[in-house]
């Protein structure tokens, strides 16, 4: 895993390390149940503070992508790829209701609500013998 990062950007350095990561775990390049390197390791590596490694481990625990275990350190969460893929369409459908005056929480209904009908509507075409 090659971590990135460029202190010369506007881009928090915390928010770009925590980007390299999900990028990584997107593309397959670290896989679920892979341990992630240490904070402090990382910290050293790319001479940043050990707090904005942490910060951005815990940007991606909040995301699904990794968990934290105390004495395991960061390993990749089972769903962690398929998380990582989801979150770039989430962030475009996020920016298009931000467009649309549509508010998170009423984004978060309709999302919930969609994916009920879809649910819906696929039990009842497997009731109909039309499902998979």
């Amino acid at each position: 895993m090659l971590l990135r990062i460029d202190p010369t950007r506007d881009e928090p350095v915390y928010a770009q390390l925590a980007a390299s990561i999900r990028a990584d775990i997107a593309a397959g390049r670290v896989g679920a149940g892979e341990r992630l390197p240490s904070a402090k390791d990382v910290a050293r590596a790319l001479t940043v503070n050990l707090h904005t490694v942490l910060h951005a481990y815990q940007v991606l625990r909040d995301e699904g992508l990794i968990s934290m275990r105390p004495g395991r350190g960061a390993v990749v969460a089972e769903r962690g790829a398929a998380v990582a893929a989801l979150l770039p369409q989430i962030a475009r459908l996020a920016a298009r209701a931000d467009e649309l005056g549509i508010d998170r929480d009423t984004l978060a209904s309709l999302v919930r609500d969609a994916s009920a009908d879809d649910r819906d509507a696929s039990t009842d075409d497997t009731e109909r013998g039309e499902g998979t």
